[in-house]
This record gives structure tokens, sequence and C-alpha cells, in this order.
């Protein structure tokens, strides 16, 4: 019998500071997807969006949950995140301000990506 690969996982996310523990769910969700191998793509939306920013993530606290900082650099290195196009403008937030390795799309790109790689979808 051979094993069944690990399906695609896209995790989108629209918490940050203003609740920190469906933010932190999210986070530990992709981050441990990806250490299983699983291809994980991580989209900011909504008040996450301002974790795609340098420093940011480094500020987010929650008691006993893993540093949002470790968990966005294990993602970045195995998979993708994701900076929802529409909330980066709403925010004035450009290409140029996010860390190294964050990309900035619409949800067209989204929808692309969750249909045509038979992806489980997430939203926290």
């Amino acid at each position: 019998m051979t094993a069944n690969p690990l399906r695609p996982l896209v995790v989108k996310v629209v918490a940050g500071v203003n609740d920190p523990e469906r933010c932190a769910q999210a986070f530990n969700v992709a981050a441990i997807a990806a250490a299983s191998g699983s291809q994980v793509s991580l989209w900011l939306a909504g008040e996450a969006a301002w974790l795609a920013l340098p420093g940011k993530a480094a500020e987010f606290s929650l008691d006993h949950a893993a540093p949002l900082e470790d968990l966005l650099a294990a993602i970045l290195a195995t998979g993708s995140v994701t900076l929802c196009s529409q909330c980066a403008q709403r925010r004035n937030i450009t290409s140029a301000d996010v860390l190294s390795g964050i990309r900035i799309a619409g949800a067209a790109s989204y929808v692309e990506e969750i249909l045509t790689t038979d992806a489980q979808a997430l939203v926290y």
C-alpha cells in the first residue's frame, strides 16, 4: 500500500491582535502542517495584514502560545505567505513595506490557488 500524499493547505487568517487566540491558532495550524510536509500557503487578510510588516509578529504575545515570529519564519521557510492586496491598500502597505518572501495578491489568486491545487482551505 502506498501512502497518500498530503493535501496542500491554504490558511487564511483575518484576525490579528484584535483576536489573538484565533490568530495564533491559524499560525500554529499552518506551521504544524508545514512541518508535517504539507504544502502550506498562509494568507494574511483583515487585521492580520499588519503581521506582514517587519517586527509586527515579534510584538504579538499570547500566553502559552508559540512565538508568532517563529511560526511565521517556519511557514516562510517551507511554504508561502501572501498578503491580501485590498487589505494592504486599505492600510497603505506596499510590497516595499513587507517582510522578504511575502507577496501581495488578490482574491482571484486565492480562489485559483484553492481550486487548482485541490487544497484544503481553512479560514480563521
